[in-house]
């Protein structure tokens, strides 16, 4: 269910890799960020914001990987925001995000994945200030709000995930560092912090993600075995392995 974490801004987590979809009340309505994951969270998702009474009148995808470039009809024929490069990243490989979505969320309007409309200049009208970079996908994007000392981060900051360094990608533990920066310096204005993944933060919480997340990359780059409690996780050793790899190649 929708839970309000923040002076409008609600979260609904899936069971699916623990995915947040984020609702924000904006100047005119409503904007969904990063909705999912399959056909019938989409469909709860959707009876959720109807029983807000306000309408939607935009979307916005964090970053152009399937999960995050999800939508249904019932949140209205509305332009979905990304970056511009996350748009262009999506539009080129729509079809390979609407295939991995009929594998694994049964239900997806796959008419819809993907279509993206790059933001205006000024980020108008999602609410907040877009902090863009390259770390884990190119175009990712965060949203700070400001007003509601709130951030949300995309797939980054989680308390269930390791940082997720984009393997077909060179330099990402630098660029992984230099996103954390600059989210580092939003995070001094932030009391909620929403991670694509995992649990919301509140509190002293949301300045451990940040160095929850230094921690594991210094540790890669001194060629050491991070001590993460994330690691406990044996689905995420794949991505561990491919992690070290990627800044063994950097040193």
């Amino acid at each position: 269910m929708l839970n309000e974490v923040a002076d409008g801004v609600w979260v609904r987590q899936s069971e699916w890799v623990w995915s947040n979809a984020v609702v924000v009340r904006g100047d005119g309505g409503l904007i969904v960020v990063d909705p999912g994951i399959g056909g019938a969270d989409l469909e709860q998702l959707a009876d959720e914001v109807e029983r807000l009474g306000i309408p939607v009148v935009a979307g916005f995808a964090t970053h152009p990987h399937w999960d995050h470039l999800l939508w249904h009809s019932r949140f209205g024929d509305v332009p979905r925001y990304a970056t511009a490069a996350c748009a262009r990243i999506a539009g080129e490989a729509r079809e390979r995000a609407q295939k991995m979505a009929a594998d694994t969320a049964p239900g997806i309007p796959l008419e819809l994945v993907a279509l993206l409309t790059p933001l205006p200049a000024g980020g108008a009208p999602v609410p907040g200030e877009i902090i863009e970079h390259d770390a884990h996908a190119v175009g990712h994007a965060a949203i700070l709000l400001a007003d509601r000392r709130v951030l949300i981060a995309g797939d980054m900051l989680s308390d269930v995930l390791i940082p997720l360094l984009d393997h077909r990608r060179p330099g990402q533990v630098d660029a992984y560092r230099a996103a954390l920066d600059r989210l580092g310096q939003a995070i001094q204005h932030v009391d909620v912090l929403i991670p694509g993944h995992g649990a919301v933060a509140e509190g002293p919480e949301v300045l451990g993600r940040l160095d929850a997340d230094r921690a594991y990359l210094d540790a890669l780059r001194r060629g050491e075995e991070p001590a993460d409690v994330r690691l406990s996780q044996d689905w995420l050793s794949g991505i561990h392995k491919s992690n070290q790899e990627q800044a063994r190649q950097s040193r």
